[in-house]
């Protein structure tokens, strides 16, 4: 899935247990996001149709050579990630709990020609293994936004290491969870980064602007950078490296300018991290 935009909503959130039904919430919404979504300048479908990627360059150096790889794209939305790892020869599979992201994903993998190297399944994450029918992955990629849609970590990390092959490795790339503790301006610490609780959100538009929602409730989780290392240690995954990115995709503090399809901070300006990045590797053994 995509940037949750949880920092930009700060606004609309209110503090509370965790939502019973979140899954029905976030289900609803993101199903209603897809049609804004793929008409949306954020996502421009136009562009990757005729050949655009959607991975940033140091993706492509960190995760390696995927030619001839078995690929499963976690939370994949309409797969544009995952058409572009197939795109550099990486035999993928992409899955996501909204079945109208799915219908997109699959058009697009028809209209690039990539049908061939993808395949994509309607699921929730934490029912991967029985919906893949117990197959097991050279990589497991799970893309920016992703984490904050997920309750409890521990028992993500542990789907995602039954779904490894002994050997391979989950890539992740991430919004940073310090910036997440910064106000709208990004000047401030203004919300506590320990505060791990379900935050229930009731914003009437997605991050790609355009027509308002209707269902526009969802439930959204902060998860620190000590809790996510940890379930995958504790899930038995080896972690290759951890690598802290002052870069991201899109207007998150007004400070920031953009440059190419990057956002950064200024020459001389005091920096954050604002992505990061990291490899965990099933061990052989």
């Amino acid at each position: 899935m995509p940037v949750a935009g949880a920092a930009r909503y700060r606004h609309a959130m209110t503090e509370g247990d965790l939502v019973p039904d979140w899954l029905r919430l976030n289900r609803a919404n993101w199903d209603d996001r897809v049609g804004i979504h793929s008409a949306s300048d954020f996502y421009d479908l136009s562009a990757f149709r005729a050949g655009a990627s959607t991975l940033r360059s140091f993706e492509r150096a960190e995760a390696g050579d995927v030619s001839g790889r078995r690929l499963l794209h976690l939370q994949c939305h309409m797969g544009q990630d995952t058409l572009s790892w197939a795109r550099l020869g990486a035999d993928t599979t992409g899955l996501d709990f909204s079945e109208p992201a799915i219908r997109t994903a699959r058009t697009l993998a028809e209209d690039t020609r990539l049908s061939g190297r993808a395949r994509f399944v309607v699921a929730d994450v934490h029912e991967a293994r029985t919906a893949l029918q117990e197959q097991r992955f050279d990589i497991v990629y799970t893309g920016i936004g992703a984490l904050v849609w997920l309750p409890d970590l521990d028992r993500w990390a542990q789907i995602v290491a039954s779904l490894l092959n002994p050997g391979g490795f989950l890539y992740l790339v991430e919004l940073h969870p310090f910036s997440d503790v910064l106000g709208e301006d990004g000047r401030a610490v203004e919300h506590d980064y320990f505060d791990t609780r379900g935050l229930h959100i009731d914003h009437p538009h997605t991050y790609t602007g355009g027509p308002a929602l209707t269902h526009t409730r969802s439930v959204q989780w902060h998860h620190p950078l000590g809790e996510v290392l940890t379930a995958l240690a504790n899930a038995g995954l080896r972690l290759d490296f951890l690598h802290e990115h002052d870069v991201t995709l899109f207007q998150r503090f007004p400070v920031l300018e953009q440059r190419g399809d990057e956002f950064r901070f200024p020459e001389g300006h005091a920096r954050v991290p604002l992505l990061y990045s990291l490899r965990a590797t099933r061990p052989d053994t």
